[in-house]
């Protein structure tokens, strides 16, 4: 029996390839910031009157904030106590679970389809 060799891709097809993945990891990292599921949404605990010692900050922690430009605490206040927001929306929640089992259910497609054209190529027609 011979050993199986795949047909050739040419470097215009592997060129596509790449730029369609490539689009597609920007799509993925990128859509989700756009429509706003992402992190974007923090919650900021208001402080009265902040001073460092309210912000539980250390002597390093000070210096770490002065360096970043931050030298009073009312600057680093929004920041010391931003947190995020980690509630989530039930119609956000079906699109991500319809969207990763209908991509399952297309890759198995794709590779039953795949797997069959090897079988044929290498042993012939079922």
């Amino acid at each position: 029996m011979s050993r199986y060799t795949p047909p050739p891709q040419g470097k215009l097809g592997q060129i596509f390839d790449v730029l369609v993945l490539l689009i597609l990891t920007v799509g993925a990292l990128y859509i989700p910031l756009w429509l706003g599921l992402a992190g974007s949404d923090q919650i900021h605990e208001a402080v009265d009157a902040p001073s460092w010692e309210s912000l539980q900050q250390n002597a390093a922690m000070i210096e770490q904030w002065g360096k970043l430009g931050f030298a009073d605490a009312e600057a680093a206040a929004p920041l010391i106590t931003a947190r995020f927001d980690y509630s989530f929306s039930i119609p956000a929640l079906i699109a991500v679970i319809v969207t990763v089992v209908g991509y399952y259910i297309m890759m198995l497609k794709l590779s039953e389809k795949e797997y069959r054209e090897v079988i044929a190529e290498k042993f012939g027609k079922e």
